[in-house]
């Protein structure tokens, strides 16, 4: 496909614009969409930007987070790489694997919020996918036979211990 703007090099992008209800498609190469007016992709942060995807994160982080008041937000640091909560908000990035377990209190509200669930629920590999799959049926079932013996169905919970036996076997 060809560019709709230079007509000579291969479009390599699919740009949508929606104003006023008026739909305009535009496929452009990479050249002509760096010469366009509004659209970074020459890596450069330009954090003035309002919808620049470092302020948009920090604004949502902001947003639900605000009624969370136990601990001070700009006071969490990861004890492995220094990164801070707010060096975090302004790069929408984390230093290291460490900052999941120090975030975890401001990032799972969010993460929960954006994506509705906090548990991986897509493709598993075929490969190691069968013991993730009995790990997690046993975890569940675990729970369910808590659920059961805390609401006296004794039955319920003997057939849910059998199932729990089969799959440790």
């Amino acid at each position: 496909m060809v560019c709709d703007i230079c007509k000579k090099n291969k479009a390599t992008m699919h740009l949508t614009k929606i104003i006023n209800s008026n739909k305009q498609e535009l496929n452009i190469c990479e050249e002509c969409a760096r010469e366009m007016d509004g659209l970074n992709f020459s890596g450069n942060v330009n954090l003035s930007n309002p919808f620049y995807f470092q302020n948009i994160l920090g604004g949502i982080m902001d947003y639900v987070n605000k009624s969370a008041q136990s601990v001070k937000k700009t006071d969490l640091v990861c004890e492995n790489c220094k990164t801070t909560y707010s060096d975090f908000k302004k790069q929408g990035l984390l230093g290291c694997s460490e900052c999941y377990k120090y975030f975890n209190s401001t990032m799972l509200p969010v993460i929960k919020r954006v994506q509705g669930n906090i548990e991986h629920v897509g493709k598993i590999p075929n490969k190691s996918g069968k013991d993730l799959m009995q790990k997690k049926k046993l975890i569940e079932l675990k729970e369910d036979l808590q659920k059961a013996i805390a609401h006296e169905e004794y039955e319920k919970a003997a057939e849910i211990r059998d199932m729990i036996r089969q799959i440790q076997k």
